[in-house]
Formats: C-alpha cells, sequence, structure tokens
C-alpha cells in the first residue's frame, strides 16, 4: 500500500468523498455531519493522504492542524470495496507517526454515535484513543462521539 499526498484534484478521490458524504447522511442528521467537502479539505491548515495499491484508491486520510501541539484527525474513509483489509489502520498509522514528527502533543476526532460508526470507534480505541469532551468549534451533539490520545 502507498501512501501519497493529494492535492484533491483527482477524480478516485472526488468519488471516494461522495460515498464518505452519502454515507453520513444515511445514519446523521445534517447538522450533525462535521465531514468535509473538497473545497473545505483544500485548506491550508489541513493535510490530506490517500492510500493506493495496483493503481486503485483505497482509502484517505487528513490532519487539520488546531494549534502547534494539537491535530485533528478529518475524513478517514474507506472504500467500501477494501474494507476489513486493513486500509484504515494503514493509514491511522501514518497519521500519527505524521502527528509525532510535527510534535503533537495530542490528536483529537469526531466520529459518529450510531452503530454504523462501531469499527471506526473500536479501531480509535484499538490505537488509544479515548473518549473526551468536545474540543475547537465542536459542541455537545447526540450523533457525535469525541476522542482524543496523548502522543
Amino acid at each position: 500500500m502507498d501512501i501519497r499526498l493529494d492535492d484533491l484534484r483527482g477524480p478516485e478521490i472526488a468519488a471516494l468523498l461522495q460515498e464518505h458524504l452519502d454515507d453520513m447522511k444515511l445514519h446523521s442528521p445534517p447538522e450533525s455531519i462535521h465531514a468535509l467537502d473538497l473545497d473545505k479539505l483544500r485548506q491550508p491548515d489541513i493535510s490530506f493522504w490517500t492510500l493506493w495499491q495496483d493503481g486503485e484508491l483505497l482509502g484517505c486520510g487528513a490532519i487539520r492542524q488546531l494549534d502547534v501541539t494539537h491535530g485533528e484527525i478529518k475524513s478517514m474513509r474507506t472504500s467500501m470495496r477494501h474494507r476489513r483489509k486493513g486500509v484504515a489502520a494503514r493509514m491511522l498509522r501514518h497519521i500519527l507517526d505524521e502527528a509525532a514528527r510535527r510534535g503533537y502533543h495530542r490528536l483529537s476526532l469526531e466520529t459518529g454515535s450510531p452503530a454504523a460508526f462501531t469499527p471506526a470507534r473500536e479501531l480509535y480505541a484499538r490505537f488509544g484513543f479515548v473518549p473526551c469532551g468536545p474540543f475547537a468549534d465542536y459542541a455537545e451533539d447526540p450523533y457525535s462521539v469525541f476522542m482524543t490520545r496523548e502522543l
């Protein structure tokens, strides 16, 4: 699996992010969807990576810098066709390594509370993330679970 810093201009990533947004709409009301679209991901405080194998896009993930010591995981997604193959774990290891390289002290995330998000919550817990309260500009939301990890 090859991880690349991505400029968010390819049709494959546009399709994967649309799949991500469509899936979020199935499980959360609009006001509780915190997934970012292409334009919002193209901000200077966000670094975005894609994971490829044999020319096929398997997944993606990003870090948003909240401040010089705190990052947020954004847009973690594995293509529906490549679930249960270690794609998300590989991307999460990359993001954790990058956060440490940047000198962050903490990495946080927001994910969903409905049952459809159980695999994501379990993945993050296996990597040492623990529940926390809202951070950055988030507010309490029954459809959100906030997690963090000290680095």
